[in-house]
């Protein structure tokens, strides 16, 4: 393996992917990417030109795709149409970029015999009730609950269906909530910093009791590294960090953290149909490949925090539409 595509890699997941591979391999990295309001060409400007070459298309561009993965030993498929909030209001980008995307790239993937890895999320198996000890396993059901989850269910329904009809060399893996760097204000971590850093108050749904799984999204990167390294060709690995927290309990860390009164929140109208909790049961990775985090939540979220205040200058400027697309909602 000398040479691997990263779609979406100038997105938040896909842009810290790349920086992963730079710093920990000697890979070639082809970065594809429409640069949609989610990518950001300065993400992956900071890299040698030597290591990282970007080509800026749509996954759905059949030509483009073809002409990529062909020049690739590998491809890690992260991009993806990603906000539970967007899907609700206009779900037909979520069909094209996460199925009709999808199946573009693993068609020019099996002509090529290009080995293949997809990144999937834990909101396809639906929730769990809060008091519920089980956690998400790799034999799970879904049961996804809103456009985003049911079109990630089937971009993995489809990778799995075309690995056992046509034999595609793929695995898959499946991941809690992440945090870091780059990742778009609109998302949860992310707006309660910058509300924070502008003196505004952080604004929780519903009571704040959902529960979600955090990871780091350098902890995300490294099993998916392991995966594509490792990974036995068919199967899907679950990735987590035993990170579960409620929303609230992220809200008044993050409170405490940037020096204001642990209760300095509003609760504003419940999303629909919000999940519940969301819990991963990473023992197959941890056990097959042998992989671990790095980071315990309070540590990275201090990060996380820390990195948002030196960049200002990436966030401040879609900060207020972001505010006023979700007062529109009353969120």
């Amino acid at each position: 393996m000398q040479r691997v595509l990263v779609t979406g890699g100038a997105g938040f997941i896909g842009a810290n992917f790349v920086n992963h591979l730079v710093a920990h391999t000697d890979l070639q990295v082809t970065v594809l990417d429409a640069l949609t309001y989610a990518g950001h060409r300065e993400a992956v400007d900071g890299f040698p030109s030597d290591r990282v070459a970007f080509v800026h298309g749509d996954i759905t561009d059949a030509e483009v795709v073809d002409r990529v993965v062909g020049e690739s030993d590998a491809v890690v498929h992260f991009a993806a149409e990603s906000h539970n909030d967007n899907s609700l209001h206009d779900p037909r980008p979520f069909l094209d970029t996460n199925v009709i995307g999808t199946y573009t790239l693993i068609e020019a993937a099996r002509r090529h015999g290009t080995r293949f890895h997809h990144v999937s999320t834990d909101e396809v198996y639906g929730d769990l009730e809060l008091d519920d000890p089980a956690r998400f396993t790799e034999q799970t059901p879904y049961n996804p609950s809103s456009p985003y989850s049911s079109t990630k269910a089937a971009s993995d329904l489809l990778v799995r269906a075309w690995v056992r009809s046509f034999g595609l060399q793929a695995t898959l893996s499946n991941c809690s909530n992440n945090y870091g760097p780059w990742q778009h204000i609109e998302k949860f971590i992310p707006r309660q910093i910058t509300n924070l850093l502008d003196g505004r108050r952080p604004r929780l749904y519903g009571e704040g009791k959902n529960v979600r799984d955090w990871i780091h999204v350098d902890d995300h990167n490294s099993a998916v590294l392991a995966v594509l390294q490792r990974g036995r060709i068919g199967e899907t690995y679950l990735i987590g960090a035993d990170g579960e927290r409620s929303n609230k309990q992220v809200v008044e860390q993050l409170l405490t953290t940037m020096g204001r009164p642990s209760e300095d929140y509003d609760l504003v109208a419940d999303r629909p149909g919000h999940d519940l909790r969301y819990a991963i049961d990473a023992t197959k990775l941890s056990t097959e490949l042998g992989w671990t985090p790095r980071y315990d939540f309070d540590s990275g979220l201090a990060a996380t925090v820390e990195w948002y205040r030196q960049h200002e200058d990436w966030w401040r400027p879609v900060k207020e539409a972001t505010e006023a697309r979700y007062a529109k909602s009353g969120q």
